[in-house]
């Protein structure tokens, strides 16, 4: 079941971003966050960590990239992941990935 903002939200980002306009990314997970942030770091340490065991791809997208109104809207809650029907705010660890495979 697709969650409508997950969508909204994944098409207001290609709109910043327009090279995440790929059948590629379709399925792809999203890690929004940007320059200097050490929790950003943090997550993708963990998302590394689960591709040993669960072969995902994911794209870093920079939120510095977006216009102000979305860039505000995830400034409080990077890093965030954005699947093609969830949306993860950190903290999470490997096994809140594994459900958001379920």
């Amino acid at each position: 079941m697709h969650d409508d903002n997950i969508e909204v939200l994944r098409a207001r980002v290609i709109l910043e971003n327009p090279n995440l306009d790929t059948a590629d990314n379709d399925n792809q997970w999203w890690l929004l966050g940007t320059a200097g942030c050490h929790l950003c770091d943090v997550a993708e340490q963990i998302i590394t960590q689960f591709q040993a065991v669960q072969p995902i791809s994911y794209q870093y997208v920079d939120i510095a990239d977006f216009d102000e109104a979305l860039m505000m809207e995830f400034a409080t809650t990077i890093p965030v992941i954005l699947t093609p029907s969830k949306r993860l705010n950190y903290p999470f660890s490997v096994m809140d990935l594994q459900q958001l495979l379920a």
